[in-house]
Formats: C-alpha cells, sequence, structure tokens
C-alpha cells in the first residue's frame, strides 16, 4: 500500500415542542446522547487516522448538480483498489484509494452464498457514526450471519462520520474533505463490479443519518439502483426541523461546519439534497421505509440484548431514542404521502411502539431483505 492518506476517524409535526425537546436532550446531554445507537461522538482531532460520476441529466431545478464540486476535485477514473483483507471466506476489507477524497476508504464486504456466480450488490451504510465507532451493522446485528446463505454482495464503506454521506462543497477544519456522492455512486460501484463478479443489480439501504442518504444518492444516481431502503431516517433538508436535526448531527456531535456541507441552510443546495422535493427522481426504483412509534417496545426493556440490564442504557434509549423515532414517525408519514403523490412507487412500515435503537433495525432488515431480494433479480 503507498503512504497516500488513510481515511479520517472517518423533525414538523408532532409539534416544535417535541423537536426542540429531542434536540436539547441530545446537545446537552451529550454523554447520555451518544448512548443512542447511530449517535455516536465526534473524532477526537481532525487528523487522527482510521483503521462524483456527474448525477443523471436534472429533469428538475432541484436536481444536485456538478458545479459545486472544486474544479481541482481529481477524475474519478484514478479510484483504485489498493488492496483486500480476508477475514473469513464471506468477510474481507477492501482497501479503496478515492480520487476525489484522496485517501482510502476501508469497505467491508460480504461475499455471496455461492461466489462462482454473478451476484447483485446491496450497499448498506451505517449511521451517524460511519462505521468508525461501535454502533455498527456488524457490532449491533447479526447481519454477517444473516447474509451467510443470502447470494448477494453486501458493501458497507468505514468511514464518512456525520458527513451525511454527501458531496460537500468545502473541505471542513474538523471533518475534512467529503465527496461520499462521487464516491458511493461513481468511484466505488465500477471497482466492486470488476472485483467481485457481480450482476452489475444495486439495492442501497441506510439506516437513521444514512435514511437520508440513500434517498440523496439515489436522487443523484436513479439508474444506478433497483431499490432504495430507509430504517428510521428523516429525509427532510430544507425543513426547519430538518435542518435542525442535520446541525444536531453534523455540529453538535461531529464539530463540522453545516455550511461547508451544502452552503448556508436554506440555501440552493439545501433544496437539491432534499428527497421530499426531488421525489419525481425516484418513480424507477422501488422505496422502502420503515419507523417506529417512539413509544417503548419489546427492544426497550432491561433484558434486551442490546441494553444489557443497563438502567442508564435503557433510560437514554426510552427517553432520547424514544423521541427522536416520534419524529422520525411524523417525517415519515410526510414523506410516504409526498413520494405516493409523485407515482414513487413505495411501501412504508410503520411499527406501533420501538425506539431509535438498533434492535429494530436488525428486525426491519430481515423484514425487508426478500422485498430487496427480488427487486435484484
Amino acid at each position: 500500500m503507498t503512504s497516500r492518506r488513510i481515511g479520517r476517524r472517518t423533525l414538523a409535526g408532532t409539534g416544535s415542542v417535541l423537536v426542540a425537546a429531542v434536540l436539547a436532550l441530545t446537545v446537552v446531554s451529550p454523554g447520555a446522547a451518544d448512548t443512542v445507537p447511530g449517535a455516536p461522538t465526534a473524532p477526537a482531532a481532525p487528523t487522527a487516522p482510521a483503521s462524483p460520476t456527474v448525477p443523471d441529466a436534472p429533469d428538475s431545478p432541484t436536481t444536485p448538480a456538478a458545479s459545486t464540486t472544486p474544479a481541482s476535485t481529481p477524475q474519478v477514473n484514478a479510484s483504485k483498489i489498493q488492496g483486500t483483507i480476508e477475514s473469513t471466506k464471506q468477510q474481507l476489507t477492501v482497501l479503496v484509494y478515492s480520487a476525489s477524497m484522496d485517501k482510502v476508504i476501508p469497505v467491508s464486504v460480504l461475499r455471496p452464498k455461492d461466489t462462482s456466480k454473478p451476484a447483485p450488490v446491496l450497499y448498506l451504510l451505517n449511521g451517524a457514526g460511519g462505521g468508525e465507532d461501535s454502533a455498527t451493522w456488524a457490532a449491533k446485528t447479526d447481519y454477517v450471519k444473516f447474509f451467510a446463505d443470502k447470494q448477494v454482495n453486501v458493501v458497507t464503506p468505514i468511514g464518512g462520520a456525520f458527513s451525511y454521506y454527501t458531496d460537500w462543497i468545502r473541505d471542513d477544519p474538523v471533518l475534512g474533505r467529503n465527496k461520499w456522492t462521487t464516491f458511493l455512486t461513481k468511484e466505488l460501484p465500477p471497482l466492486i463490479d470488476a472485483q467481485f463478479n457481480t450482476t452489475k443489480t444495486n439495492a442501497i439501504a441506510g439506516i437513521s443519518m444514512a435514511g437520508t442518504s440513500v434517498m440523496n444518492l439515489a436522487v443523484a444516481a436513479p439508474k444506478l439502483y433497483r431499490a432504495v431502503a430507509a430504517f428510521s431516517g428523516c429525509a427532510r433538508t430544507s425543513d426547519p426541523l430538518g435542518q435542525a436535526y442535520i446541525r444536531m448531527v453534523v455540529a453538535d456531535r461531529g464539530r463540522g461546519d453545516v455550511n461547508n456541507m451544502w452552503g448556508p441552510p436554506g440555501s440552493l443546495d439545501w433544496v437539491a439534497n432534499d428527497p421530499y422535493l426531488n421525489a419525481s427522481r425516484l418513480r424507477n426504483m422501488k422505496v422502502y421505509m420503515t419507523a417506529g412509534s417512539g413509544l417503548p417496545g419489546p427492544n426497550d426493556t432491561l433484558t434486551a440484548p442490546l441494553v444489557k440490564g443497563d438502567p442508564m442504557v435503557l433510560a437514554n434509549q426510552i427517553v432520547v431514542g424514544g423521541g427522536i423515532e416520534a419524529v422520525v414517525n411524523l417525517c415519515t408519514r410526510e414523506l410516504t404521502e409526498k413520494f405516493k403523490a409523485a407515482g414513487v412507487p413505495v411501501q412504508t412500515t410503520f411499527r406501533p411502539n420501538g425506539t431509535h435503537s438498533w434492535a429494530y433495525w436488525a428486525t426491519d432488515l430481515h423484514n425487508t431483505w426478500p422485498k430487496l431480494e427480488a427487486d435484484l433479480k
């Protein structure tokens, strides 16, 4: 491997009162908020080491544009796989050099049951921590075991904490250079296809922060994916309450500057990256969404495996995680209606209970997979 840099450690309707309370709880009490799955702390320092194809032609003024990418961005075809590390026969890590971010991104890959036959790809994104913390699909769920007998490549980048997996218009002093739309839609897919004998048929899914990201990635590259799934994501980015949630993730938790992401809130890039306003771009793919009610459910007890009998973890999961999920529920209902009105083939599952936590997302993945599997054939 060369000496190039390795990637840095790497909300309108239940009412303003509820949203403000949730945001205040998470911001004022970071120690408690950190225990909410998918809500990790910021990297200790910007230099700490760890472990865009241009979007399709726009069909509306709000389509994400390539003009925000600095002219000096390297050509994406300079990206390459620099090595692989095999953990098991099923699981390996691919070290991918991203030309747009000028660093190496570790990418976890679960191989299909039968590697002698071409298999489709599911891009599965982690939450706010980007897989750089302990709140990951690998650490919090049985996804490795679940996919062991499935005929699919499951690809998960490790990096992008607090970035919303988007292309930032400027480098950030804390969060560095983020060109995740470019990486995930232009640089990575052809490398994965060439390395792993895929069918070149893709779907994408993500939780929490990445529930917004996967929608925007699908909006930016609608021909790349057959289906998109968002578990407990609130994809309203130009809405004032949605912007408050994004500031909580990027600025309060990640210590980044949201103005370096899409410019000042309310500017054109915020509108361009709002799936609610760009719903028509998703008409030709299947869309799946899930959300709990925020009320305590079967995974919100002291005996729940991820709570491990810790009263503080449980209290935080119910109070903070419950409040966040209540807001997500409303946002998901609004987005569902918008998608239906725009002719998007959307299926939404509203759970009668459940907080913003990993045990529910593991179930969501299990329940959604048969639909994604059918879409990928």
